[in-house]
């Protein structure tokens, strides 16, 4: 069953809120839209398939729709929460790749001041303004892996354990908390794991493990994580040596220190 709330439209653009509370191993039907759209993956995870490639969607990958691109949906691990936001030409530059997207730690905080500024209220110039942030994040962030991964792309058997690896992080395997001991989880050498992981996400272990993280500072400094004692509890929570390391951490992928992110994600944006 799918449901969808419109968070705001104007005739350039329209974001939704999309519910999927379906639960199948089995391919959808094909289906084709006549939009671009960007979908990010807020709760759960699915599958995707465009173009006779298979993609494996969750907080951390979002997608590209482009018009008369035929699609298929899988729902194996239940259902799921994503925000689409359909765009004219007009609203980006460059190509529209019908491609998968990472979603790093500024894409993820571009995807939440544009749902802080639906909140809002003022969708002509606040939530206009950071939609035009998000897709810009986004596909330049696409951009960025068409040219800097190699051209020989990983074969299914890489695939496979990159995405076993993705779903240990995410879900928070006691395992995934070291790259050698994911690797003796999912039976290969921690060689291959990384390199394997690198090649087909465009971005290092380390990083992406770190990305999660900074993700879950995200949503908790969003749902009114304070600072002083509660930061520090936080950093334990997430896995961090202390509290600096969590705040260098988040710095570093997002340019802002937790403290600076409770205002960005207030919902009166300025």
């Amino acid at each position: 069953m799918l449901s969808a709330v419109t968070l705001a439209a104007r005739p350039h653009f329209t974001v939704s809120a999309v519910t999927c509370r379906a639960h199948h191993t089995r391919w959808s039907e094909p289906d084709a839209d006549e939009v671009h759209r960007l979908v990010l993956v807020r709760r759960g995870r699915f599958r995707r398939q465009a173009d006779g490639a298979d993609a494996d969607l969750d907080p951390t990958m979002a997608y590209l729709g482009a018009p008369g691109e035929e699609e298929r949906f899988a729902h194996p691990m239940g259902g799921d929460l994503c925000t689409s936001v359909t765009v004219t030409p007009g609203l980006w530059e460059g190509p529209w790749s019908g491609a998968t997207v990472y979603v790093d730690a500024r894409v993820d905080l571009a995807h939440r001041r544009l749902l802080a500024a639906a909140r809002g209220g003022d969708v002509d110039y606040a939530l206009t303004e950071e939609l035009l942030r998000l897709v810009a994040s986004a596909t330049g962030q696409r951009a960025g892996q068409r040219s800097g991964r190699p051209a020989a792309r990983p074969g299914p058997a890489d695939r496979a354990l990159v995405a076993a690896a993705r779903e240990a992080i995410i879900e928070g395997h006691p395992d995934a908390a070291g790259l050698c001991s994911l690797a003796d989880l999912l039976e290969v050498s921690p060689y291959r794991l990384s390199r394997a992981f690198s090649r087909e996400m465009g971005v290092s272990l380390t990083r992406y493990r770190n990305r999660v993280r900074v993700g879950r500072v995200l949503q908790r400094v969003e749902d009114g994580e304070r600072d002083g004692h509660g930061l520090a509890v936080l950093a334990a929570d997430l896995g961090f040596a202390d509290q600096a390391h969590l705040t260098r951490t988040v710095r570093e992928h997002l340019g802002h220190t937790p403290t600076a992110l409770r205002c960005l994600l207030a919902l009166g944006i300025r």
